[in-house]
């Protein structure tokens, strides 16, 4: 059981844990939650990895924690920390192994009416369109120097190759690559591990889910982005596949041999750092910018063959535009006022969503107007949110929100005494379907196995961080 923790309301929906000298923490904790959240939060060591990474030398502003936290590796899964460009330090576990694991959405032209009486035959068409699993090898077949090109250019790449749409890369965080990737950083292990598996969604939470706009509460954002009520969307969540956590891999080791040489001190080996300038912070940097490119032409690659699999079912009328594709898993450099002084930092995001408001210049300019599209799933049997990012975030979270409900239960117990038919035929009977590369993909997401995705909304919705727009139902669910 983790020690108790000294937790401090500030209001109904912001605990603090003051910062303990002892401990080395330069900082607070903030934590974005309810009362009953805080309670369900209390019962793994998430605080505790918050409380450890407000020791990182650099730290700007306080170490937050989302309402959809829980234990990761070294930093917790629904963490932010920002770290001074000039002398903080870049963390491989404040990114995680999934670099820019995300979501994109998907509007189509049909409606739920007009889906549901093929739905079986659609989910088998994707399900056999998207290859899912742990090795997952895709239909994209491509050679070296093309991944060193994915890797520099991510969804451009794809869409200037003939998988996508010239809009698609507009409507993706960054324009679907960021600047600064090097693949020359990216070791041949993990550019091998990632060279057959574009176009593929991975195991364990990853899925493509397709759902229906169930409520609208915000008629003009909604109206942005092209959503109304009745509407079948598709949410696509993957990452860099084996690439991505190899780079994660590698950098954890090499920095875990540095520190030393850069006399930081740390209370978890997990936190693994070193100064960003530094030699090996740059490179990790280089590396883990291609590695979230090749991120984003992986879901780039898998609209591409959603796009195929609804035309084979539904005719060359349906059609399938992209709202929008946000990462939750990155470190990027931004400018944001900490103590009335604006700062350049590093904000690391580990399972936690960028969330601009309206008005900022890196927002697509159809929603520039209303913010930043925000998409929270939550598990396959309940519901998932679009957002748009508010006032708040850039005040208080350097721009972040939480990134799904957050697990409540490990993937061990949460399988233990469950049959994965039965669980499918109950998720069937709610009128959904589910197809799984495997038994373990659907037992170990159950609903049952996440927090209560309303509720953690409720949190950043009611604390100004983002702002409800629409909740969308399952109808669909492929997993690896």
């Amino acid at each position: 059981m983790p020690a108790e923790i000294h937790i401090e309301a500030i209001d109904a929906f912001r605990y603090r844990i003051p910062r303990d000298a002892q401990r080395g923490m330069r900082t607070d904790v903030v934590v974005y939650a309810s009362e009953a959240l805080i309670a369900q939060i209390r019962k793994d060591l998430s605080l505790e990895q918050a409380m450890n990474v407000a020791t990182l030398p650099g730290i700007a502003g306080s170490s937050l924690a989302m309402p959809d936290i829980h234990q990761g590796y070294g930093f917790p899964i629904g963490g932010v920390a920002a770290m001074d460009a000039a002398d903080g330090v870049v963390s491989p576990g404040g990114v995680g192994f999934d670099i820019n694991c995300g979501v994109r959405l998907v509007r189509t032209t049909l409606s739920a009416d007009e889906v549901r009486p093929k739905l079986r035959e659609l989910v088998d068409q994707v399900f056999r369109d998207v290859p899912c699993g742990a090795g997952g090898a895709g239909f994209i077949k491509i050679g070296p120097k093309d991944l060193d090109r994915v890797l520099a250019e991510g969804a451009g790449w794809m869409v200037k190759n003939g998988y996508g749409e010239e809009r698609d890369a507009r409507f993706a965080e960054a324009g679907g690559a960021l600047e600064g990737a090097d693949a020359a950083a990216v070791s041949s292990r993990a550019k091998e591990r990632g060279l057959p598996q574009l176009g593929t969604l991975g195991s364990g939470n990853h899925f493509l889910e397709v759902q229906y706009v169930e409520e609208i509460h915000d008629e003009a954002a909604a109206r942005a982005f092209g959503i109304v009520k009745g509407q079948v969307v598709v949410l696509i969540h993957s990452g860099s596949r084996g690439l991505g956590h190899q780079v994660c891999t590698d950098y954890v080791a090499e920095m875990n041999q540095v520190m030393a040489k850069y006399n930081i001190t740390l209370p978890d080996r997990q936190l693994a750092c070193c100064p960003i300038r530094a030699p090996e912070g740059q490179a990790y940097l280089g590396a883990m910018c291609a590695a979230a490119n090749f991120a984003w032409a992986n879901r780039q690659a898998i609209m591409h063959f959603l796009r195929g699999a609804f035309r084979r079912i539904f005719g060359e009328s349906a059609h399938l535009d992209l709202i929008y594709d946000v990462c939750h898993n990155i470190a990027k450099r931004e400018r944001y006022e900490v103590e009335g002084q604006k700062r350049d930092l590093l904000v690391h995001r580990k399972g936690a969503t960028r969330a601009f408001p309206a008005g900022h210049r890196e927002i697509p300019a159809d929603y520039r107007h209303v913010g930043q599209p925000v998409f929270v799933p939550g598990s396959m049997g309940t519901a998932s949110w679009v957002l748009a990012g508010a006032d708040g975030a850039m005040r208080e979270t350097f721009g972040s929100v939480c990134h799904g409900a957050g697990r409540l239960m490990s993937r061990t117990a949460v399988r233990k005494g469950k049959d994965a038919r039965q669980e499918t035929k109950k998720l069937e009977d709610a009128g959904i379907l589910v197809r799984s590369e495997t038994r373990d993909g659907i037992l170990e997401e159950l609903p049952e196995a996440y927090k209560n995705v309303d509720e953690v909304i409720e949190v950043v919705h009611n604390a100004g961080l983002a702002r409800k727009v629409a909740r969308l139902r399952p109808m669909g669910v492929i997993k690896g």
